[in-house]
């Protein structure tokens, strides 16, 4: 049921999302929710990394559902580009952290390859959330190359 939970709330949220379709939330609001997505995705990763680095306890049943939450955000993730979002703008003084975009425009030119890699790294996590201890590692050290090969494709960093 725990793990379950999470699917079934990214479901909700995204159909809620279908019927809202008309009433599009503003850019800005929507490049502030995925970021604040991606900010937790990150940080429930770091909390897996943390039990597989050198001194750290592996709490498998814990490690496992941080992973199962991973992969349910990383489904619903490239959802949240719409095209209203593709603001990158090189030089921009006035950025603001919180609703101005690092999304690369390639994300939009090469939509179909930035949302198959949302969708292998929730597989991988997902299969991190049902592996036994001994695969566990393998696949988290796959989840964290496959997440920094989508930033370093799709994010900009200045």
């Amino acid at each position: 049921m725990r793990l379950a939970f999470p699917a079934l709330a990214v479901a909700v949220v995204l159909a809620a999302a279908g019927g809202a379709l008309a009433q599009a939330p503003p850019a800005k609001d929507t490049i502030f929710a995925r970021k604040i997505l991606m900010g937790k995705i990150d940080m429930t990763m770091d909390e897996i990394e943390t039990m597989l680095a050198p001194g750290g306890t592996l709490d498998l049943a814990e490690a496992q559902e941080h992973a199962d939450l991973i992969s349910v955000m990383l489904m619903a993730f490239p959802h949240m580009f719409a095209p209203d979002t593709n603001q990158w703008r090189p030089v921009d003084p006035d950025r603001d952290p919180a609703t101005d975009t690092y999304a690369a425009p390639e994300v939009w030119s090469n939509f179909d390859d930035f949302y198959q890699r949302a969708r292998a790294a929730s597989t991988l996590a997902f299969e991190a959330s049902r592996a036994k201890r001994a695969a566990f590692r393998p696949l988290v050290a796959q989840l964290r190359a496959a997440c920094n090969g989508c930033h370093a494709a799709y994010q900009k960093t200045d």
